[in-house]
């Protein structure tokens, strides 16, 4: 049992991780399953190919000015919340940069689900989770860390997660590569229907609202909301998992807001390859 609790753990945490840091929902509405690493379905941040050409015509041009002026900023502060049906949900607040790589800070609360509870019950209710060029990093706390020899930190290095069950973390590591607020306008910008529905109050900010449905196994709605120096505000993606329904809302601002994540030390450290070795032998 012992070994059971650890392995779902890592995959469980694995999971969370990397929904809150992508803070985005996969366009094949299949996230990964974390209470069954063995079948799990890895979230896929590309566009599948059965998509419809790319619409052209102002609201493409204006949609691709905001793909550049999100891009060019590299940085923000984020405050985001994932249902993934009732398999989990979360929130997540931090900075996260982009400019070379997913880098920046993040404090992930377990808020329901399935996975919340086992994590509850191995005494986990939140964790910090930092990203690195190569890795991301999540602390555990002091119950579960005593599982893992007094270390606090679980070390995800991108390249090994497709060894996470049976080769779902290929698509994990696919999404942290390519997670940007930006790549939530370019998803947008393969929905045959986006449209600009309208001027409405973020937050008290004035915004230009667009939406659209992008297609695949299931179709997937993309909301976002822009401001007047073409930067995303709010995202709001919607999908299907096989648990429920996926959503995910994410607010961002201070844009260039300074960005760090210390690597954790090494003693204090397991890496996840190695701990799901171990409970495999």
């Amino acid at each position: 049992m012992r070994g059971t609790a650890i392995r779902r753990t890592v995959v469980a945490v694995a999971v969370a991780a990397t929904l809150a840091g992508a803070t985005g929902c996969t366009s094949s509405g299949e996230p990964a399953d974390s209470a069954k690493p063995s079948s799990s379905a890895a979230p896929s941040s590309a566009p599948v190919s059965s998509n419809p050409p790319a619409p052209t015509g102002p609201s493409v041009d204006a949609l691709r000015a905001v793909e550049r002026a999100t891009a060019r900023a590299g940085s923000a502060r984020v405050d985001s919340t994932t249902v993934m049906g009732s398999e989990l949900s979360l929130e997540a607040t931090g900075a996260l940069g982009w400019r070379d790589g997913l880098t920046g800070t993040l404090m992930i609360t377990y808020t329901g689900g399935t996975t919340a509870e086992t994590m509850r019950r191995l005494g986990t209710t939140a964790m910090e989770a930092r990203y690195l060029a190569d890795a991301y990093y999540a602390r555990m706390g002091e119950e579960f860390a005593q599982r893992l020899g007094g270390r606090h930190w679980i070390k995800y290095v991108y390249a090994d997660l497709e060894d996470l069950g049976g080769g779902a973390g290929a698509g994990f590591a696919e999404q942290m590569r390519n997670t940007t607020p930006h790549q939530a306008v370019k998803l947008l910008l393969t929905a045959g229907d986006v449209r600009r529905v309208g001027d409405e109050k973020i937050r008290g900010r004035r915004a230009t609202h667009w939406s659209g449905t992008v297609g695949g196994p299931t179709a997937q709605t993309v909301d976002i909301w822009v401001d007047d120096r073409n930067l995303l505000v709010k995202k709001v993606e919607r999908g299907r998992t096989k648990t429920g329904d996926l959503t995910q809302t994410a607010y961002y601002d201070d844009y260039g807001a300074a960005v760090s994540a210390a690597r954790p030390p090494a003693g204090d450290t397991a890496d996840f390859k190695e701990l799901l070795a171990a409970q495999d032998g």
